[in-house]
């Protein structure tokens, strides 16, 4: 190629069923590809809800995954990532960094890198979307404030293992600025009202003057319920060939979550109705101020 290139990438997955997910690590590890029977996947039935109108599901999961974001911004977290280009069945290029999602003394989210060897991709280059796309999008939520973006259709029902699922197709309303977008598929379990699986991409492709390019492929996320209330992002896969104007580059990723753990609490205790305040680390209750 003349000139290196820019990519961007992303997938999710989930699944109820936990030796599920130490089969699907060791054959990812292999480097052995699965058919889509292997995740149980009933068809696509074309049946309207019954009890419940489309509207109301799509207002009930998307106040679901306002509490979700902000009760995953509490948790602690292990995060891989890696990013392959093949040729054939060569991979002749890789980038991997796996980190720590912790928070300080303070209460801030803190990053820590815990094994990030040399990259050897050489014929893409990971770029700036790329680096906020692994971090803020391929765990896609859908909000209560993020609905009015996106045109939102309703296609059937299907079953993903154990999980009865409501099928969304979604897509922005319209391009606004620099703003990224996620346009795809979602499957929303019918008894949590929550995003279990995400197939699509982020959008929009970038190209700019001079020849460079920023493509993103699809991806799928999975995601697992780990404390008992809500589905959490645990697997993200993508396998693409992005076409850019200097050729053709077939990209593999496999981004996984794992250790989820709570960090701290934001509730309040109270007496009487009036709120007891929180202890320092010695013990002592804080003064009030004069």
């Amino acid at each position: 190629m003349s000139e290196t290139t820019h990519r961007s990438y992303r997938m999710v997955r989930m699944n109820r069923m936990r030796n599920r997910w130490l089969w699907l690590a060791v054959f990812a590890t292999c480097g052995i590809v699965l058919p889509a029977v292997w995740a149980d996947e009933g068809p696509l039935e074309n049946a309207q809800p019954k009890g419940i109108t489309v509207e109301e599901i799509v207002q009930r999961f998307a106040a679901k995954e306002k509490e979700f974001k902000t009760a995953r911004d509490q948790y602690t977290y292990h995060q891989t990532v890696k990013v392959q280009t093949v040729d054939g069945d060569t991979v002749d290029g890789e980038y991997r960094e796996d980190f720590d999602v912790t928070f300080d003394n303070q209460g801030r989210k803190t990053k820590t890198v815990t094994f990030a060897p040399q990259s050897t991709l050489q014929r893409i280059l990971m770029s700036q979307e790329d680096f906020d796309d692994i971090e803020n999008r391929l765990p896609f939520v859908l909000t209560s404030d993020e609905i009015p973006e996106y045109q939102i259709v309703y296609v059937g029902q299907q079953q993903e293992d154990e999980l009865h699922c409501y099928v969304f197709d979604i897509a922005p309303k319209q391009i606004e600025g620099k703003k990224r977008y996620f346009q795809g598929r979602i499957w929303v379990d019918d008894h949590d009202f929550q995003i279990v699986k995400t197939y699509g991409k982020t959008v929009p492709d970038i190209r700019k003057k001079k020849g460079q390019e920023n493509l993103f492929p699809k991806f799928t996320t999975w995601r697992e319920q780990v404390d008992g209330t809500y589905w959490f992002p645990t697997y993200t896969k993508a396998d693409d060939t992005l076409r850019f104007s200097t050729g053709d580059v077939r990209i593999k990723e496999v981004v996984k979550y794992e250790n989820y753990k709570r960090f701290g609490s934001n509730a309040k205790i109270t007496f009487d109705g009036k709120e007891i305040p929180k202890t320092d680390e010695k013990g002592q209750q804080p003064q009030k101020p004069q």
